[in-house]
Formats: structure tokens, C-alpha cells, sequence
């Protein structure tokens, strides 16, 4: 699996364009009658922000393989939950239903990757922009950026919940959990976590094609 990840095969040139191409048709896809139009927005705000910035981005400063490819399934996550809203997502409901839970869990994949993902992308950054090198410091700081960011988000949540009122439950997905929150974040660290355990290694080789010549 980590291979097939981190492959770096001439193709990979190509890829980002694919990609891109992909993300435009799930968003189209995402964007036809979603269950709450205003929900919509605000879910898919970071590709509509992000996306535009990797665009232009792209040749002064490509990102490894291996990071295009997760900031697409990033990507997939959010429009999915956007569609239908994240309490809503229907394989949510398969697993509840499975496992007899009692809340659907697609929300807590999206927190998860909400750490999972932006480890990857920070460690790319401070690899490349900074003089940070390989190692615990390296670790920690990957790791406080992301719980920085889970934080920063669950404001924009309550942010949204004093401007929204009861409009923006959708966005929230508390589904009646008061530990929601705690939970968002938790998530977000152990995401944040295993990339890093789990992907250091693919991630550097990975990030040796993008200096490399695509033949």
C-alpha cells in the first residue's frame, strides 16, 4: 500500500493533472442539490482556498507525489461530507449500523485526517523552507502544527455557531456528543501521529522526485 503511495514512476508528472481533473469532477458532483447549501460552503471552503493555491503554486513550488495524492483524498473526504453533510454521509450509517453505534462516524474520519494529511503537508514545508532538520524537533513541531490547526478549526466551528444559531448544526456535527470537540482534536493529534510513524520514511523518498529530472 505504502509503496503504490510513494510510487515515482515517470507518471507522476502527469499526476497533479489528473488529480486536479478528478477534484473538479467530484466537486461538481459534490456541488448538485447537497443537503444544505450553506453547510456546502463552508465544507468545501479549504479546496476552493487550497486547490487555486497548489495551482499557482505548482511549478515555482511542486509538492511531492505522495502529499498531491492525500491532499486529493483530503479533498474526497470534505466534498463527501459537504454533499451530505457529515452526519448524514451514508457509509456512516453502513458502519453504525454494522458495528451498532450509536452516532455516524464519518466525522471522526474527517477529523482524523484532519491531522493525518497536514502532518505530511507541514513536514513537506519545514523540510524544504526551513532549517529544521530531520529528527525529534522535527516531530514535535509537525505535530504542534497540526493540533494548532484542529484548535484553529473547532473555533471556526464555534465561529460559525454564534453567526448560524441552529443553521449551523449541520456544520458543527456535534450529533449530541459534548465531548465533540475534545474528541475533533483527540483525533486530529492521533492522525497527526501515525502519519508520521507511518509515512516519514515514503514521505522522503517521495519528496526525492520532485528534484528529480521526469525523463
Amino acid at each position: 500500500m505504502w509503496t503504490c503511495l510513494g510510487m515515482t514512476d515517470a507518471r507522476t508528472s502527469r499526476e497533479p493533472h489528473a488529480l486536479l481533473a478528478a477534484m473538479a469532477i467530484l466537486l461538481t458532483w459534490s456541488g448538485i442539490q447537497p443537503f444544505e447549501r450553506g453547510t456546502w460552503w463552508l465544507e468545501v471552503a479549504p479546496i476552493l482556498i487550497g486547490v487555486p493555491l497548489l495551482v499557482a503554486t505548482f511549478r515555482t513550488f511542486p509538492l511531492s507525489p505522495l502529499l498531491y495524492r492525500l491532499l486529493f483524498l483530503h479533498g474526497v473526504i470534505l466534498l463527501v461530507g459537504g454533499h451530505y453533510t457529515y452526519a448524514r454521509v451514508p457509509i456512516g450509517f453502513w458502519v453504525q449500523d454494522l458495528l451498532d453505534l450509536s452516532r455516524n462516524h464519518y466525522d471522526r474520519i474527517g477529523h482524523l485526517a484532519q491531522g493525518f494529511i497536514p502532518a505530511i503537508l507541514a513536514r513537506e514545508i519545514l523540510l524544504r523552507r526551513s532549517p529544521v532538520p530531520r529528527g525529534r524537533w522535527l516531530f514535535f513541531l509537525v505535530t504542534a502544527v497540526c493540533l494548532a490547526f484542529s484548535a484553529f478549526y473547532e473555533l471556526i466551528e464555534w465561529w460559525a455557531a454564534l453567526v448560524g444559531g441552529d443553521s449551523a448544526e449541520s456544520f458543527l456535527g456535534t450529533q449530541g456528543d459534548e465531548w465533540d470537540t475534545q474528541w475533533d482534536m483527540f483525533l486530529a493529534l492521533l492522525g497527526a501521529l501515525a502519519a508520521l510513524l507511518l509515512l516519514s520514511r515514503v514521505h522522503d523518498r517521495s519528496m526525492e522526485t520532485t528534484s528529480r529530472p521526469s525523463g
